[in-house]
């Protein structure tokens, strides 16, 4: 099948349930990343992921690894931590520094790119794209950033610079969340490191389902302010 070429003039994706099975949830390519295109993107299941230089692609992959926010697991090492840490957790203090460290911080490489980067710090303006900051001694040491759809996130990317910061970071959303009106969190493809949070496997079409009736609930008008984040509790 032909992969589908998107137009310059039109913000119309294809059903996601035609995504290529090899590799695997790959559904379109081109297009730009403005934030209409992007939000369009969102709002069906549908990111964007490529390396720099090439053309954008974009993905729905079934089946799609999400965590519900209630079944995050937290390890007896990781409950010994957060006893004794200090770090800070905020949210939506510091967008651009969150996205850039994600960015940096890939010894690997990274597909964050100048044009990615540039595009989700206009959501972010908009109050659509979000980041979480953990702090240590004022430093920045850890974060997550991603897309807000109604009662859902859309995680995107995070990083570390010491140790369980991103956990941390994650915890202390997924429960502020969860108080705000939060259902479920995306975390798109599993990877050993969501899955040792909980993270779990749905079908595509039952994840578009939830997106679906997630994306119109109304949670707290004050979930994305910028706030210092209280420090999660621990459930013996």
């Amino acid at each position: 099948m032909p992969l589908f070429e998107l137009s310059p003039y039109s913000l119309q994706f294809p059903d996601p349930e035609n995504a290529l099975g090899e590799p695997n949830g790959l559904l379109a390519l081109g297009g730009d990343l403005s934030p209409q295109r992007l939000l369009a993107a969102y709002q069906q299941g549908i990111f964007p992921w490529y390396s720099p230089g090439e053309a954008i692609l974009w993905w729905s992959p079934d089946p799609r690894a999400v965590l519900l926010p209630e079944q995050f697991h937290i390890s007896r090492s990781m409950k010994k931590f957060m006893r004794k840490t200090d770090y800070q957790v905020t949210l939506n203090y510091a967008f651009e520094h969150v996205i850039a460290a994600c960015a940096s911080e890939r010894a690997e490489g990274t597909w964050i790119s100048q044009e990615i980067m540039a595009a989700y710090c206009q959501l972010h303006q908009l109050g659509r794209a979000h980041s979480v900051e953990v702090w240590h001694n004022r430093q920045l040491v850890g974060g997550v950033y991603g897309i807000s759809q109604g009662a859902l996130f859309c995680g995107e990317s995070m990083f570390s610079r010491a140790d369980n910061a991103s956990k941390y970071g994650l915890l202390s959303f997924q429960q502020h969340f969860i108080r705000c009106g939060g259902r479920l969190i995306d975390c798109q493809v599993l990877n050993a490191h969501t899955a040792s949070l909980g993270a779990c496997e749905i079908p595509r079409h039952q994840f578009l389902q939830r997106l679906s009736q997630l994306q119109n609930t109304a949670i707290s008008e004050t979930c994305w302010h910028p706030q210092t984040v209280v420090r999660p509790t621990l459930v013996p």
